[in-house]
């Protein structure tokens, strides 16, 4: 077997709207091909063997074992890696569930597509998944051991901790979407103007001030102190005299700990004896060079936890222990805890395993005791002097038990430091009364405190605080989104795009858009070049300034990764035509039309997508959206329209040349086609199409009849605002129109506007496009023969796996085709093609450049402007 390429999909794509986390592998199987796994003998048992867990997938049989069955009577090898990937995802504690396999036009090739939770392991879980199989078949000891700690290795590295995926889900539930900044815990909710951030659990709200103070256990305690609040006497010491001098005047026990450390690290609690401080100084100097000597509190380490100044819970926190049996060593009861699925490594899980350290040596000295010794059965052996849930402790509820004294002094001490989620570790016997009447205190007060212990107690009631959390980012009525329209189809798309945000911009809305022209933000280009997928989208919902974001949508960026959003407001297909047809699996229009309905099944339930009514791919997508759907024509008159209208379909066409959306059975005018240069009064009909689909989308958001209608008499078409969209120059005594079109589409969009242009003749600069099927190739030059009088072909810069040769001989064919009696000449480079061009130009002559160079063609008619104006000037003179 050989994976020719595996993709990552992040957002809603061609195999599912909902499941956007996917891996796409595109598998050859080679001679495997010919043995499905009935041909392989034993390769069910041996696979049961290596991956067991593997009865519980019910496949297509709908009940447990269902996929050995299907294995059993024979299936093919694509579909057994996609379950093997499902399963040691799943083994190495990444829950997925979804997969597909499905094959392509190339025989023995197949896209196998699985879930996954962290990109990196979905990625290594492809690849193992490939080698599990082929080590199966071939009868081949393996060590599946090592995929599944490599997963995990990876997804301690990647995967969101337990805090963060709280907040995220909270998120999630709302519909508030969210990406990650980076690959550490820094996350973004919501997009544009109306996004918050968040790291952990310290939030664009958390006072930079406030962290400062937390961090510094010195200041901390005599701000509180000051305040009246119980804090245990100490003294900051940098030294050992010192050290001792504050023993001298707190008295023993005391706790020492650095001044800046943090989860417990560096701190060792009950010290009773000058010998014992000086090792406990020394080992909190490795952490920090100012140390804290405290009075040692008795009783239990509570930490409460403060959102928005509001209390929202408490914990117990226990230390690292554990709990004899008569039977079994220390070093083994500890084996016996780790080995619970609770606990891992750092903050991957909701508790963590217990490390043998300085701290556990010395606990155990204290109690004589060893690795090896045997506790007798019940006893409590403790292994750490701090409760952290980092080093290993666990956590008891008691957020109903907290007296309302207690409750008033924590959210007081969340405004004195002022943190908007602060976590307070008390002191003291019991919180069920006064902590300043039982003695308690405050020890310290943490930014961005783990949610670990609220979340799973390891007894009581899990308490979600990531709501208080997501209630402080985003209150009642904010959704953190902005508007969406999303464009797509195969013509008009970016045309469509720019006057979209055109409209969107002039009725006040600071507007982010993408083309494949660039990134622009109110107008200004951030980013050059082919825009239109995944990544510039996200630049654009990232970024903070941005209050409406229109999106054009190409099918490359679909296939490749996905959609950058989880939904939009508006999705646009302007059409769907031949063009890439041959590539990438989509070798039909109904391939093509699969692809771009990915933008409108995307389209939240209560928004508009916009569909060309003349077109019947778009209508067959229409049938299964589950939002709202409106149409826009160029053929009001025909049977299909009629109907839809009749159905009461809400509509948007030309009625006695003014641009009407008909809704509701009302006929709504915004504007008169002589108004509209964009459509040059209305000659241009695939424009005043792209009209139709913008004027619609604007009207159905919410945008007044006025506003669209200044807006599309005040979007002036040219190189400047439209490049490659029909752009006229005239020159002395000859005009050039540059246009971008490449598909037999878009030549006829250009042969219907300039049939009707006087011209003594007409040049057309066209070429062939190398990743095109041939018959696409051939019909473009059919459309250049019927409406140019004189041809130059030229080449692109990039064949695309063609040949020069070929993709002439194909246009030559499709110019014979026209069957008119035109000239032609063959110059491959395009800047001299165009050269030419103007060179043989005479009087009353009309030339079409028809290009992707967009800027390169432009600069030279410029230059000839140019040239032409100087000649003037000197003739004048």
């Amino acid at each position: 077997m050989k994976i020719r390429k595996i993709q990552v999909l992040r957002g809603p794509n061609v195999w599912s709207n909902y499941r956007k986390k996917l891996i796409q592998m595109r598998l050859d199987l080679e001679e495997l091909e010919h043995y499905p796994t009935d041909r392989i003998p034993g390769f069910r048992d041996r696979l049961q063997k290596l991956i067991p867990s593997l009865v519980e997938h019910q496949c297509s049989e709908g009940k447990r074992g269902g996929f050995f069955l299907r294995v059993e009577l024979g299936t093919w090898m694509g579909h057994v890696i996609e379950h093997i990937a499902l399963e040691i995802q799943t083994i190495a504690g990444m829950d997925v569930g979804y997969g597909r396999t499905r094959s392509t036009n190339e025989e023995g090739v197949y896209n196998v597509v699985f879930a996954y939770t962290d990109e990196e392991a979905g990625l290594y879980a492809a690849e193992a998944a490939v080698r599990i199989a082929e080590a199966v078949i071939r009868d081949e000891e393996y060590d599946l051991c090592a995929d599944i700690k490599k997963m995990k290795d990876i997804c301690e590295n990647n995967c969101l901790g337990p805090s963060t995926k709280s907040i995220v889900e909270e998120a999630v539930k709302r519909g508030i979407p969210y990406m990650r900044l980076g690959n550490d815990s820094m996350v973004q909710l919501g997009y544009g103007a109306n996004q918050m951030r968040f790291q952990a659990t310290m939030t664009c709200k958390t006072n930079t001030l406030a962290v400062d103070l937390a961090c510094d256990k010195q200041r901390t305690k005599e701000l509180l102190g000051s305040a009246a609040i119980p804090v245990p006497k100490g003294e900051l010491c940098s030294s050992i005299a010192c050290m001792e001098e504050a023993i001298r005047n707190i008295g023993f026990p005391v706790v020492i700990k650095p001044l800046d450390g943090n989860q417990g690290k560096g701190a060792t609690i009950n010290v009773t004896s000058l010998e014992k401080a000086k090792e406990a100084f020394i080992h909190a100097q490795q952490y920090s060079s100012r140390v804290m000597v405290e009075r040692y509190i008795k009783g239990f380490d509570f930490r409460v936890l403060v959102i928005d100044n509001k209390y929202v819970a408490a914990a117990k926190r226990i230390p690292a222990h554990v709990t004899g049996n008569g039977r079994d060593s220390i070093q083994t009861l500890i084996d016996l805890v780790n080995f619970d699925t609770k606990r891992g490594n750092g903050h991957e899980n909701v508790l963590t395993k217990i490390k043998i350290d300085r701290d556990t040596e010395e606990m155990l000295e204290k109690a004589g005791y060893t690795l090896d010794t045997i506790p007798v059965k019940d006893e409590v052996v403790y292994l750490k002097s701090t409760a952290n849930l980092s080093t290993g402790g666990s956590s008891v509820d008691v957020t109903e038990e907290i007296h309302p004294e207690n409750i008033t002094l924590a959210e007081r001490i969340a405004r004195i430091i002022g943190l908007d989620i602060c976590g307070i570790d008390i002191m003291a016997e019991s919180l069920s009364e006064p902590i300043t009447q039982n003695g308690g205190a405050i020890l310290e007060v943490n930014a961005a405190p783990g949610f670990r212990m609220h979340l799973a107690p390891t007894e009581g009631t899990p308490r979600n605080v990531a709501t208080p959390v997501v209630d402080m980012l985003f209150p009642e009525g904010k959704t953190g989104r902005i508007p969406i329209i999303s464009i797509t189809g195969t013509n008009g798309k970016t045309t469509t795009t720019r006057l979209t945000a055109h409209i969107t911009q002039s009725s006040g809305f600071a507007t982010g858009f993408t083309t494949t022209d660039g990134i622009y933000i109110n107008n200004r280009l951030m980013m050059e070049g082919d825009t239109t997928g995944p990544a510039s989208a996200q630049f654009i919902l990232k970024d903070p300034t941005v209050e409406f974001a229109v999106l054009e949508t190409a099918r490359g960026g679909i296939l490749r990764s996905g959609m950058a959003y989880d939904q939009c407001n508006i999705g646009i297909i302007t059409n769907i035509k031949e063009d890439h047809l041959g590539l990438n699996d989509i070798h039909t229009l109904e391939d093509l039309a699969r692809v771009k309905s990915v933008v409108v099944n995307s389209v939240k339930k209560d928004g508009w997508a916009i569909l060309n009514a003349d077109d019947v791919h778009c209508l067959a997508i229409a049938e299964d959206l589950e939002c709202n759907v409106a149409y826009f024509t160029l053929q009001p008159e025909s049977e299909t329209v009629q109907q839809l209208i009749s159905n009461g379909k809400t509509i948007a066409f030309v009625d006695n040349g003014y641009i009407t959306v008909k809704k509701d059975g009302k006929d709504i005018r915004i504007a008169n086609l002589h108004n509209v240069p964009l459509t040059r009064e209305g000659k241009i009909k695939f424009m005043v199409a792209n009209t139709l689909a913008s004027a619609l989308a604007t009207y159905l958001w919410g945008f007044s009849v006025r506003q669209i209608s200044t807006a599309l008499q005040t979007f002036v078409p040219g190189y400047e605002h439209t490049p490659g969209r029909m752009n006229l120059f005239e020159l002395r005594s000859y005009n050039v129109l540059v246009d971008y079109a490449h598909n037999p589409h878009g030549y006829e969009a250009v042969e219907d506007y300039i049939k009707n242009i006087g011209a003594r003749k007409k040049i057309g600069i066209v070429s062939g496009i190398g990743d095109r099927r041939d018959e696409d190739i051939i019909e473009c030059a059919h459309i250049a023969g019927r409406m140019f009088d004189h041809i130059i072909i030229r080449q692109e810069g990039d064949l695309r796996g063609s040949t020069e040769e070929h993709i002439n001989n194909m246009m030559l064919l499709g110019l014979q085709k026209a069957g008119r009696n035109i000239t032609h000449e063959i110059i491959a480079d395009e800047e001299l093609a165009l050269r030419h061009a103007l060179s043989i130009a005479e009087e009353g002559d009309f030339i079409t450049a028809l290009t992707e160079d967009i800027n390169l063609v432009v600069s030279i008619i410029k230059e000839q402007q140019a040239k032409e104006d100087k000649e003037r000037l000197q003739h004048t003179a």
